[in-house]
């Protein structure tokens, strides 16, 4: 039934897009300009764009008729507005619309003639004008556009161009929708990282598929932010007929819509996660810089710390493992974990969870930690770790046994290095084979892990490993034995925790050495962080107080990880 009810709320949106096009492809043809309506034109716009990437006539005074395609002439949008020959030239290669830098009393559907001097800015080719002549109305039909597009064509093609995409597109990145107002849409569905191990995904397969969809403005964290009513555009949620102009800012082009842009609500937010069954939950979790110490590297304010608290025992909560890794807790001592097992223990029961003392957790900032409900497993002997200066954050290592009785197992809490690329140099350094920066060095702490893993009894390594599954770290692993469980229980199309770039993939893992996959009952990804709007999360300095709700939704950047154990 609730497939159903989607693929109709889907099939609505393409309807709504394809009959908005159909209007304005039916509309009457641009009237002849009036012979009133100023000085003769100098040039076509395509002349004044010309074929290559920046116009031929920079610094030259020109003068170009057309139709207003787009308005954007407020303080708080681009200060401008568009406009498109309704006679284009012949080659594909020039485009026949043009941006119009400055306001003037005109709107979409008037014929004007525009006189003023030619420049490019941030790679986009704009008139600034000294005149702006009435010649009556007029109309554009918007050029169809399907992504990819043909071999050697690009977007350039369009500048300054009303287009409408009568295709379905989902949204793939929503990083910069509360900055910049910006969502990343990608035809054929979201797009994945191509070292994700997924067939047929590559980097210019993915670049093809993109259009970045703005709102008209350069405004940084507007007050009133796109896509966020009746509830927060979510990675994976569809849209269709999306109608615009293109242009081009910060190295990318863009589309600026003209027509209302509607997304279909494909990807519901799971108010649980799946079932593993088993009779021992366990769980992978990077909490995002869960820090006691203000304006540090989490919470910078009272208010704020509350917020991210409220969220991460959300998130807890609702996972409800009887075992659980953290990745990204402040390495205090036990100052910040204390906290979290205190705020969780409030809201589930007094002494319902309690922390392993992590033995040796390193000097970096951030350490790896381990809680876990003391009614239904028991530690056995005293945690180990590594100091094998080869790892930033040493692994957390703990033997559990159900307290019912049963198979203990190992828990072995990683976060490996990550891809930023600050002070890497040499093999550290970004190879350009698409696993980023500091991939020696997760090779050689996946190896020491290795090692370390297979002196203790069923080892079950998960963590942020900082590397997605086709990547050497985790071969690396999967060669001495590791099996991943999600790739065992979880299908490719949700088989994601985290978003970077506008492409999904998985880089918190759960890997069972061992005769332990034989006890693995279930897997799966609880998605209530990597598919949500950054402007979600605790944060009170950009983000929209209205938005923010107690709730495990963007809890963190990371999704949470479940694996059931049947230890019995």
């Amino acid at each position: 039934m609730r497939l159903t009810l989607l693929i109709m709320q889907l099939r609505a949106v393409v309807i709504a897009g394809a009959l908005a096009a159909g209007l304005a492809a039916g509309a009457v043809p641009a009237q002849a300009a009036p012979a009133a309506c100023g000085d003769p034109v100098t040039h076509q716009i395509a002349d004044v764009q010309g074929a290559g990437a920046a116009t031929p006539l920079a610094g030259q005074t020109v003068r170009v008729e057309g139709v207003v395609t787009g308005d954007f002439q407020n303080a708080d949008q681009l200060k401008g507005f568009f406009v498109q020959d309704p006679t284009p030239d012949r080659d594909p290669a020039t485009s026949d619309g043009i941006f119009v830098y400055g306001t003037q009393p005109v709107a979409p559907g008037d014929r004007v003639r525009v006189t003023g001097r030619v420049s490019e800015y941030s790679g986009a080719t704009q008139i600034t004008p000294t005149a702006v002549d009435a010649c009556g109305r007029g109309s554009i039909r918007p050029a169809p556009v399907r992504l990819p597009l043909p071999p050697g064509v690009t977007l350039e093609r369009y500048e300054g161009v009303l287009t409408t995409f009568l295709q379905p597109l989902t949204a793939t990145e929503t990083y910069q929708l509360g900055r910049y107002g910006e969502v990343t849409l990608a035809a054929g569905g979201r797009l994945y990282q191509p070292t994700d191990g997924r067939p047929g995904v590559t980097q210019a397969a993915n670049n093809a598929r993109r259009l970045l969809l703005d709102d008209g403005s350069t405004v940084q964290n507007p007050a009133s932010v796109p896509f966020t009513a009746p509830r927060a555009v979510r990675i994976g949620d569809v849209t269709a007929g999306v109608t615009g102009v293109v242009s081009e800012a910060f190295g990318l082009h863009r589309l600026q819509p003209t027509r209302k842009v509607t997304f279909a609500p494909l990807n519901a937010r799971p108010a649980r996660p799946a079932a593993v069954r088993g009779n021992v939950k366990v769980a992978s979790f990077n909490t995002l810089n869960w820090f006691t110490t203000l304006r540090s590297r989490g919470a910078t304010t009272e208010a704020e710390r509350d917020r991210q608290l409220a969220k991460l025992v959300a998130a807890l909560r609702g996972l409800d493992a009887d075992v659980v890794g953290l990745m990204e807790v402040e390495n205090n001592g036990d100052t910040a974990i204390g906290a979290l097992v205190e705020a969780l223990n409030a809201a589930v029961g007094a002494g319902t969870y309690a922390w392993v003392r992590h033995p040796y957790p390193g000097d970096d900032q951030i350490h790896v930690a381990a809680i876990y409900k003391t009614a239904k497993v028991r530690p056995q002997g005293d945690a180990i770790s590594s100091d094998d200066p080869v790892y930033d954050r040493p692994p957390l290592v703990q033997t559990f046994a159900p307290v019912a009785g049963g198979t203990p197992f190992t828990l072995l809490v990683n976060h490996l290095k990550s891809k930023g690329c600050t002070d890497a140099t040499g093999g550290d350094a970004d190879q350009g084979d698409g696993q980023g920066c500091y991939n020696a060095r997760r090779v050689a702490q996946a190896t020491a892990l290795r090692d370390l893993a297979a002196s203790v009894p069923n080892p079950l390594v998960l963590g942020d490993l900082n590397a997605y599954a086709a990547e050497d770290p985790v071969k690396i692993l999967k060669a001495a034995g590791f099996v991943s469980q999600t790739e065992r229980y979880v299908r490719p199309a949700d088989r994601y925790s985290y978003v970077f770039d506008g492409q999904s993939g998985e880089l918190d893992h759960v890997l069972a050495g061992g005769g332990l996959t034989r006890k693995v009952s279930g897997a799966t990804i609880w998605h209530i962080n990597a598919d949500e709007p950054l402007i979600l999360d605790y944060n009170t300095e950009y983000n929209p107080p209205g938005l923010y709700r107690p709730d495990a939704y963007r809890s963190s950047d990371h999704d949470p990880v479940l694996v059931g154990l049947d230890l019995r």
